[in-house]
C-alpha cells in the first residue's frame, strides 16, 4: 500500500485516540446523566417527604396541606412544572391532580418512576404510602409528586458541554503533538532521502547511517551493500577499459607504422596505395577512440570533488590553445580567447587540459570554414565560468538531452567519437562543476558553459585577446 507514511501514522496514532475520546464522551454523557438524575430524584424526595410530613387529622378527616418550601424546591429557570397527588383508601382522592398516574406495589419505601401525563408530557415521579393513625384507626395515604424534565436536561447539557468541549480540544493538542513529534522524528528519513535523490548516477559511496533511527539502519545497510556490489562492479568495469585501452594503445602504434611504412612501399600501385589510406585513417580512428576511452576510464576513477590541487585555468587554456592553432589555421578558423588572469580552480591539472581540449577540439572540427571559436573564462563569487562559443551549426535543442550521452553524435558529417561532450562532462562532475549546452546569440552556433569551483578569493581581471592569423 502506498502513500505518505507520516500520514499513515498520523492515521494508526489518532484513530485509536479518536476512538478513545469518542467512548470517554459517551460515558461522560452517561455519568451526566445518572448525576442529573440522582440530583432531580433527590429533590423529588425531599417534596414528597416534606407534604407527606404535613398531612394529618383534623376532626377525624385527614386534612392535606401543602407547604410552599415542598415547590419551592423545584424552582429553576427552565420552570418546570410540578405536579402531586395525595390519595387515601380506596383511590380516594385528596388532593393534587389525577392525571399523575401512580405505580403498582407501593409501599412505606419511596418508588421512582417515570410516566405520562394525559397530555402527553412526560415526567418524573415519586410515590409512598404513609400510615396515619388517629384514637386507634390506621389508614393509609398514598403521596406522589412528580415534575417535568426540562431543568434536568438543561442540567446534563451544562454538565457535558464543557467536557465535551475539553475532549475535543485534548484530540486537537494530540493530533497537533503527534504531528510535530513525527515531523521531527522523521527528519533523518528525509535527510535520507534527500541524500539519495540529490546523488549522481555515477556516485556510489555509502550512505551515512548516523543520526538514524534504530529500525531505518537495517534498511541503510541493505542499501549499502548493494551500492558496494555496484561500485565493485563498475570498478571492475572501468578497470577492464583501461587495461583494454592500455594494451590497444602500444599495437595500434605499431599498426600505424607498419600501415605507414608500406605506404611508402607501395609504389605507384593505386589500388594499394588507396588501400593502405583508408587503413591509416580507421587506425587513426581507433587510436583517437582507445586514448578517449582511456581519458574517460580515468575521470570515473577520480572520487567526485575528490581532488583538491589548484589549477591555473588562464595557463591551462592558453596551452591548450597553442596546441590546437594549427589545426584552427588548417581549417581557417578564428580561434581566440578572452582570459582573466589568476583563474584558480580546484581540480587535476591534466583532468582539466583533457577537459578544455576536448571543448576546443569539438568546436573546432564542428565549426565550418571562415569560422569562429572563441574561448571566455571569468571569476563569479566562488566559481569561475569557462565558456567555449562558436558560430557552427550548434546542436538543436531536441539532440542536446542527449549530446551528454556516450557516442552519441549529433551529425555524421564530421570525425569523431561521440565522447567529447562525455567526457566533459565527466571531468566537470568529478571536479564538482556543471556543464550546459545552449545556442548562440540569434540562435546561431553553440555556448558550451563549465562551471568550476574556484580555489582562491580574489583574482586580478585583466581581458586578453589570443587571435589566430587565417
Amino acid at each position: 500500500m502506498s502513500g505518505s507514511l507520516r500520514g499513515r501514522l498520523l492515521w494508526w496514532l489518532l484513530l485509536p485516540l479518536a476512538l478513545f475520546v469518542a467512548v470517554s464522551g459517551a460515558l461522560s454523557y452517561q455519568n451526566m446523566q445518572e448525576t442529573a438524575d440522582l440530583l432531580q430524584d433527590n429533590a423529588l424526595l425531599s417534596s414528597v417527604r416534606v407534604i407527606g410530613e404535613d398531612i394529618d387529622w383534623d376532626n377525624g378527616n385527614i386534612v392535606v396541606q401543602i407547604p410552599p418550601a415542598a415547590l419551592e424546591l423545584f424552582e429553576s429557570p427552565e420552570q418546570d412544572n410540578v405536579f402531586y397527588r395525595v390519595e387515601g383508601t380506596q383511590h380516594r382522592l385528596l388532593a393534587g391532580n389525577p392525571d399523575l398516574r401512580l405505580p403498582a406495589g407501593l409501599s412505606s419505601v419511596p418508588v421512582f418512576y417515570t410516566t405520562t401525563l394525559d397530555d402527553g408530557r412526560r415526567v418524573r415521579a415519586v410515590a409512598y404510602v404513609r400510615q396515619l393513625f388517629d384514637s386507634g384507626r390506621t389508614e393509609e395515604v398514598t403521596v406522589a409528586v412528580a415534575k417535568t424534565q426540562r431543568s434536568r436536561d438543561a442540567m446534563v447539557t451544562r454538565l457535558w458541554h464543557p467536557q465535551l468541549i475539553r475532549l475535543f480540544l485534548m484530540l486537537v493538542l494530540a493530533m497537533s503533538l503527534v504531528y510535530l513529534g513525527l515531523t521531527f522524528e522523521l527528519r533523518p528519513l528525509m535527510k535520507l532521502k534527500d541524500d539519495v535523490a540529490d546523488r549522481g548516477p555515477l556516485q556510489l559511496e555509502p550512505i551515512r547511517a548516523e543520526n538514524l533511527h534504530f529500525e531505518l539502519r537495517p534498511i541503510v545497510d541493505a542499501i549499502n551493500q548493494c551500492i558496494s556490489r555496484m561500485s565493485q562492479q563498475t570498478a571492475t568495469q572501468r578497470q577492464f577499459i583501461s587495461d583494454a585501452a592500455h594494451q590497444l594503445r602500444t599495437p595500434l602504434t605499431l599498426l600505424d607504422a607498419q600501415i605507414q611504412f608500406a605506404r611508402q612501399r607501395g609504389g605507384h600501385d593505386e589500388p594499394l596505395s588507396d588501400a593502405l589510406t583508408s587503413m591509416h585513417t580507421s587506425s587513426r580512428k581507433m587510436t583517437t577512440l582507445t586514448n578517449k576511452l582511456l581519458l574517460l576510464a580515468q575521470a570515473e576513477s577520480v572520487t567526485p570533488s575528490g581532488v583538491q590541487d589548484q589549477v591555473d585555468l588562464t595557463m591551462v587554456i592558453a596551452g591548450v590553445l597553442e596546441q590546437l592553432i594549427v589545426l584552427a589555421q588548417k581549417r581557417d578558423i578564428d580561434l581566440g580567447a578572452e582570459l582573466e588572469e589568476d583563474l584558480i580552480v580546484i581540480g587535476d591539472e591534466a583532468l582539466t587540459t583533457a577537459l578544455v581540449t576536448n571543448l576546443v577540439d569539438n568546436a573546432l572540427r564542428y565549426t565550418q570554414p571562415g569560422g569562429c571559436v572563441t574561448v571566455t573564462a571569468q571569476r563569479d563569487e566562488d566559481r569561475v565560468i569557462l565558456r567555449v562559443v562558436d558560430n557552427g551549426p550548434g546542436i538543436s535543442a531536441e539532440a542536446r538531452s542527449r549530446a551528454f550521452e556516450r557516442f552519441y553524435r549529433a551529425s555524421s558529417d564530421t570525425e569523431g567519437t561521440g565522447l567529447g561532450l562525455a567526457i566533459v562532462r565527466e571531468i566537470a562532475y568529478r571536479q564538482g562543476g556543471t556543464v550546459a549546452l545552449a545556442a548562440g546569440a540569434g540562435g546561431i552556433g553553440l555556448v558550451v558553459t563549465v562551471e568550476l569551483r574556484t580555489g582562491r578569493e580574489e583574482t586580478r581581471t585583466v581581458d586578453k585577446t589570443l587571435r589566430s592569423e587565417a
